[in-house]
């Protein structure tokens, strides 16, 4: 049986991932239909929206989103898409597993960490107010029921999938209302899985714990800003972004997409790593249950960092993107 999913193509570097990707699926005989739409800055050009509607329904209907890179426009009143995505779907999750991988040389080895981020509040909601000329407050919003949801799928992911142990990252020393509720309900949580180690650390310990000592860390979960740092500092820890997916998952819909910005820079010059969309591509496929699928391409992307011979660019290697999705087919 094959799903119906809806792709977004997005900005700068989005529509050759897209395309390129796709193409990657359709060799690993992924059982999939697509809906695909253009999103992001240059069809608000176009047509004065940054999603058209008819991508919102698709969304609706198929309840599952692979989205590549988008480009908010800067400074026109603009809250990022995927914000706004995030809230509108109740897409609360934001899981980003970070793993070394043997070709990719840097300092750590063996770095496997499952960042759970929470999506749907925290500072990210937005609400500022000028109070004088001179002061604005943010107002940062914690609940119980965001905070609960989150930690209980850190912990059961950890359950799921063998993990030994689950740290919350806060900064409750300071922040002893807000931060103080996410760790108790943490703590709450943690003595229904005995099994699990529950941990917790502060963000800035953390920050120096995770260049020194990277494998202490296993799962982590956290508030939004928090988990946006931590994210793009672990990310740093396995040679960059190009190497990291994410799945945005709520009770109702998910959304797939690489970490990483739309690099309008590199755009169309046929230098853009596919990895980190590709292996987002493998997590919708997971979702989906399609694991046997995702399980081939995963090995075959392995491979090819493996042999070395057709990296891209950013992995310090000089193949086009082209010549190492044309090697990940070959290995399929």
């Amino acid at each position: 049986m094959s799903h119906k999913i809806t792709v977004f193509r997005g900005d700068g570097i989005g529509p050759e991932l897209v395309d390129n990707v796709l193409k990657i699926l359709k060799a690993a005989d992924a059982q999939l239909e697509y809906e695909i739409f253009n999103v992001g800055e240059d069809e608000w050009k176009r047509n004065g929206a940054l999603i058209p509607e008819e991508a919102y329904a698709s969304f609706e209907r198929t309840k599952v989103l692979l989205k590549s890179p988008i480009t908010t426009p800067v400074g026109k009143g603009f809250r990022s898409l995927n914000v706004t995505l995030r809230g509108q779907y109740d897409l609360y999750a934001n899981i980003r597993p970070v793993k070394s991988n043997a070709a990719v040389k840097t300092p750590f080895k063996n770095v496997d960490i499952v960042i759970f981020r929470e999506n749907t509040e925290g500072l990210y909601v937005g609400v500022e107010e000028q109070v004088n000329p001179d002061t604005v407050h943010a107002i940062k919003i914690v609940t119980r029921q965001a905070s609960e949801r989150i930690i209980r799928d850190a912990f059961e992911y950890a359950k799921k999938n063998g993990r030994k142990k689950v740290t919350c990252i806060h900064k409750a020393n300071i922040l002893k209302m807000s931060d103080g509720m996410f760790l108790s309900i943490f703590k709450e949580i943690a003595k229904e899985y005995p099994e699990i180690e529950g941990d917790d650390k502060i963000i800035d310990n953390t920050c120096m714990q995770l260049v020194m000592n990277p494998n202490q860390f296993d799962v982590m979960v956290m508030q939004n800003l928090y988990g946006d740092i931590l994210s793009d500092l672990c990310s740093g820890l396995i040679g960059g972004l190009g190497l990291v997916p994410s799945s945005n998952i709520g009770s109702d819909y998910a959304m797939f997409e690489a970490v990483h910005g739309s690099a309008p820079d590199i755009a169309g010059k046929h230098l853009a790593n596919p990895t980190a969309f590709l292996w987002s591509a493998c997590m919708m496929l997971e979702y989906l249950g399609e694991n046997e699928t995702a399980g081939r391409i995963r090995k075959a992307v392995d491979e090819v960092l493996a042999e070395g011979k057709h990296l891209t660019r950013d992995l310090h290697g000089t193949a086009t993107t082209e010549e190492y999705v044309d090697a990940v087919i070959a290995r399929l």
